[in-house]
């Protein structure tokens, strides 16, 4: 079958793709660890020792960052709705996040552990109707945005991908009322012609 000019340019740009052939030399899984590295450079969200959940982890290159950072005295736990090939020093459970038996079995896995981060890379499949998508993409950040609300410690930050649209103002308007500071940031490793973003919430209340 013939591929479409929107497929081939895909193709062609990621072939061509600096953090393609980077996350290829470093060993990452995806270009996306490169966006987690640049924001913790900035804002030193994983440190040694830190224990965090990362929602939506698969294909792993997050998990991978996170794991490499907090070392043996820290714990990253994962999960997503797609399977994960195991990394080094990292729980993982496979499942749906919005079904209260899949995010039971992870609270299960914390075994009543304060986690200092919660990090979210989580995007529902697109349908390519973008109120549809958006929608459903919103329903993600309310969840992790909940996950965070009863998990993080006082203190703890939260790091999640989302979709400009006409719920971002709402969902910042969340957000400000659990962190004490709320930034965005747009790591250079995300295409500019995404309008995915990063919110930030700092200092859990």
């Amino acid at each position: 079958m013939k591929r479409s000019k929107s497929s081939n340019a895909w193709l062609q740009e990621h072939v061509n793709d600096h953090y393609v052939h980077q996350a290829q030399k470093d060993g990452y899984r995806a270009r996306a660890a490169y966006k987690l590295l640049e924001i913790n450079d900035k804002d030193k969200l994983i440190r040694p020792g830190t224990v965090l959940a990362d929602l939506g982890s698969a294909p792993g290159s997050w998990s991978q960052v996170a794991a490499r950072i907090v070392g043996d005295a820290g714990r990253v736990f994962a999960l997503d709705i797609l399977p994960m090939d195991p990394v080094p020093g990292v729980d993982f459970i496979q499942g749906d996040f919005r079904e209260d038996d899949v995010l039971a079995q992870f609270e299960a896995l914390l075994d009543g552990r304060a986690l200092d981060l919660v990090i979210s890379d989580m995007a529902p499949n697109i349908s390519g109707m973008s109120s549809i998508d958006q929608a459903r993409s919103y329903l993600l950040n309310e969840l992790a945005l909940d996950f965070a609300r009863d998990h993080l410690k006082p203190g703890g930050h939260f790091l999640v991908k989302v979709f400009q649209g006409s719920e971002f103002q709402d969902y910042m308007k969340a957000m400000r009322a659990l962190f004490a500071e709320v930034a965005t940031r747009k790591p250079k490793a995300s295409r500019d012609r995404s309008n995915e973003i990063y919110l930030l919430g700092k200092g859990r209340r």
